[in-house]
């Protein structure tokens, strides 16, 4: 054993884990409110700048396709540089993003407010990345812990991010802004909070460690750590069905989040909801997403990866009925479908990671769960280009029967799952 292989084994690893916990779920506090405030905001901007509802959807499939785009070169450089720097990396581009919004929105030009939005959706990617810093270093009984905890960490910003729409609003009138353009400079400064918790804390850094201490007890696994591939981890998924199936649990749960989420406040808006109201639905659908991620976690390492998949898909199911039953000034019942849209998602997305990475090793996660992000944000943009032109062209109460259907798919596939198993 050379010295430097005796002095990464000697790392108190634990001690690392807990600490890189820790500083992810501080920038994840910080990220939440960016992105969770700029969701509710960008549709509504998008609203007032162009006049028609047919473009509600396009300022959040802009921030998907943003995010889907940046999956994989994000994945390439935490290959290369770490975890630190490609999620301090999608940050700072969120917060260019948040000010390319606020020119659009001075300038009352809808092509620049998308580019804006665009770049914000970086920032979701380096979010939805962060949770798998988590596991870099975890435990295999306690993988399903260690993310859920990250994804809490989310839920304070979160909450916070629509609900602060009324005063940020009040700021951007301060400020000589558009009302709505207000959230946007909430957006453009806790990401960059977020960018130097992230560049001043998260040392050292978890993929870069997890590599070398797997480099210290193998010599092959040397060889990769010295010349890390994206297509390498890449072809890992063929043939790996377990973490096919964790990849497009991801990606269907999060395409019906995002198909009834993003086109609630304009349903809302309908009926002149005001804007604390929309914004207090909106958080309540937010702490679905990941007040409850903890015990999801904990499900998920107790139960197994596909009962809570498929509890995540039941849930699901039934916040399309009730959502696509409430009108759009029915505040409560627009509250329970949203906060259940919430936790389905929640399932999905804890279940659904943890899967992908029990078979997939240390130097592979990045290029594959830079794949599985991709494959999410891009039926995420999908989702809600197809959401903005059935509630414009028919009603919500379609569109949550039309979201209903990818669900729907999702359970066929566990079912064709369960008849050729493969351990989780």
């Amino acid at each position: 054993m050379t010295s430097t292989g005796s002095a990464v084994v000697s790392i108190d690893v634990p001690r690392v884990q807990r600490r890189t916990v820790g500083v992810l779920a501080g920038s994840q506090v910080l990220s939440g409110i960016a992105i969770a405030g700029s969701v509710a905001a960008g549709s509504l901007v998008a609203v007032a700048v162009s006049g028609s509802e047919t473009v509600a959807g396009l300022a959040q499939t802009f921030g998907v396709l943003g995010a889907a785009f940046m999956a994989l070169p994000l994945a390439r450089i935490a290959l290369s540089k770490g975890r630190r720097a490609s999620l301090a990396l999608g940050y700072a581009v969120g917060a260019l993003g948040a000010l390319i919004v606020i020119a659009g929105a001075v300038s009352k030009a809808l092509p620049v407010i998308l580019i804006g939005c665009l770049l914000v959706g970086v920032a979701s990617a380096s979010g939805y990345q962060a949770r798998y810093a988590a596991v870099d270093l975890a435990e295999d009984h306690k993988r399903g812990r260690q993310l859920s905890y990250v994804v809490w960490a989310a839920t304070i910003g979160a909450v916070l991010g629509p609900s602060l729409l009324q005063p940020a609003g009040s700021l951007g009138l301060a400020l000589g802004l558009p009302e709505l353009a207000g959230p946007y400079v909430i957006t453009a400064v806790t990401l960059l909070g977020a960018v130097l918790i992230l560049l001043i804390f998260l040392r050292p850094d978890p993929y870069a460690l997890a590599a070398k201490l797997r480099a210290s007890q193998d010599a092959a696994a040397a060889r990769e750590v010295a010349k890390p591939r994206l297509r390498d981890g890449i072809g890992h998924l063929q043939g790996n069905r377990g973490a096919l199936l964790g990849m497009f649990a991801i990606a269907l749960g999060h395409v019906v989040m995002v198909m009834v989420m993003v086109m609630t406040p304009v349903h809302m808006a309908h009926v002149d909801v005001t804007l604390t109201l929309i914004g207090l639905v909106i958080s309540v659908h937010v702490a679905g997403m990941y007040a409850f991620s903890p015990v999801v976690g904990w499900s998920v390492d107790r139960f197994g990866r596909i009962t809570v998949i498929v509890t995540g898909v039941v849930i699901l199911l039934a916040s399309c009925v009730i959502a696509g039953c409430a009108a759009g000034d029915q505040v409560v019942l627009l509250g329970i479908g949203l906060f259940l849209l919430g936790l389905g998602w929640s399932c999905t997305l804890i279940a659904g990671s943890t899967l992908l990475v029990d078979d997939v090793g240390p130097v592979e996660r990045p290029s594959v769960q830079g794949l599985s992000d991709l494959v999410m944000n891009g039926a995420g943009a999908i989702g809600g280009a197809v959401a903005g032109l059935v509630v414009a062209f028919s009603s919500y109460a379609v569109l949550c029967a039309v979201a209903a259907v990818p669900v729907l798919g999702l359970a066929l596939l566990v079912v064709a799952w369960r008849k050729a198993p493969v351990a989780p």
